[in-house]
């Protein structure tokens, strides 16, 4: 059983986690917290690691829980998001296999984050072909007596992460690049993915 957050189609290590886990549990109680992987992503392109960003409402002064933040759709990042990855990953051996499953994430647009979130995690499961179970926290608790590896989500961690290495089309250019998006490792190893996932190790 693992704690985590849900994340914007999140890094590689948090399914690594998931991977070797019976059971997941999402947290939803906790305050809303800038810099982390609740609403971004990183992927892989011509130029190097790049971030895709989800923008949200902010509510001046006021700590959110992350349940109740909403998306902005101001801006269409949607489509920017959704060009970006085909732009990023449009040669890799495997877009096109998975690219028309994704693409309700780029189409529909959800209220909340943590929805589409949920949307996402249920997606990448099902590219994984993973049936886990997930349940949802009821409240906040600092010390939980199953495995907390709710630290995952933040993005400007120092803690590297050393995964084994995969093929990624822009290697050449600028080395192996770890810990990407989960979309990074789908759209180049394919049903390999699972496999993958289950020889890496999560260091805590």
């Amino acid at each position: 059983m693992v704690l985590l957050q849900p994340t914007y189609f999140s890094p590689i290590i948090q399914y690594v986690a998931i991977a070797k886990s019976e059971e997941i549990i999402f947290e939803i109680e906790d305050n809303f917290q800038k810099q982390t992987y609740r609403n971004r992503c990183y992927i892989y392109t011509a130029s190097g690691k790049k971030s895709l960003n989800i923008p949200i409402q902010h509510s001046k002064g006021l700590k959110q829980k992350t349940k109740d933040i909403k998306i902005d759709y101001k801006d269409n990042w949607q489509k920017l998001h959704l060009k970006t990855l085909q732009t990023a990953y449009s040669s890799s051996p495997f877009f096109e296999f998975y690219i028309d499953d994704l693409l309700p994430i780029f189409e529909r647009k959800t209220t909340f984050l943590l929805d589409l979130n949920l949307k996402c995690h249920q997606l990448i499961m099902k590219a994984l072909q993973l049936e886990i179970p997930v349940s949802k926290t009821t409240e906040f608790n600092k010390n939980p007596i199953y495995l907390d590896l709710r630290n995952l989500v933040l993005a400007k961690n120092n803690k590297q992460h050393h995964l084994e290495r995969y093929f990624q089309v822009f290697s050449t250019n600028h080395g192996f690049i770890s810990n990407l998006s989960i979309l990074d490792l789908l759209f180049m190893e394919g049903p390999n993915a699972l496999n993958y996932l289950e020889s890496q190790t999560v260091k805590l």
